[in-house]
């Protein structure tokens, strides 16, 4: 069987700590890629979970969040207002609803 090169860029620090986990393992890297690799082709895809982590995607959904409120803010003038004028907004607001509710 034909072999064929595989190059690829990896953080110094990853590398050094995967060589020392597989020199115990009596393994090299070369050796430790193929196995991983016929086990992506055993299992027919990567062999172990692959997850989000669930606080970041939960932080990066609310930083969405807030960002398109931010833009609405903006958009209908009532970005950079006062905590006294969205109080002031917040009541009107309630006094409105309840009005309405009465009606």
């Amino acid at each position: 069987m034909e072999n064929s090169l595989i190059q690829t860029r990896i953080d110094t620090e990853l590398k050094n700590e995967a060589v020392k986990l597989f020199d115990t393992l009596g393994l090299d890297m070369s050796t430790a890629i193929k196995i991983f690799l016929k086990k992506c082709l055993q299992e027919g895809g990567i062999p172990f979970d692959i997850k989000v982590n669930k606080s970041t995607y939960q932080n990066r959904e609310g930083m969405q969040v807030i960002m398109d409120l931010r833009k609405s803010a903006e958009e209908n003038g009532l970005l950079g207002m006062s905590l006294d004028e969205i109080n002031a907004e917040i009541s009107a607001s309630r006094s409105e609803r309840k009005s309405k509710r009465r009606e």
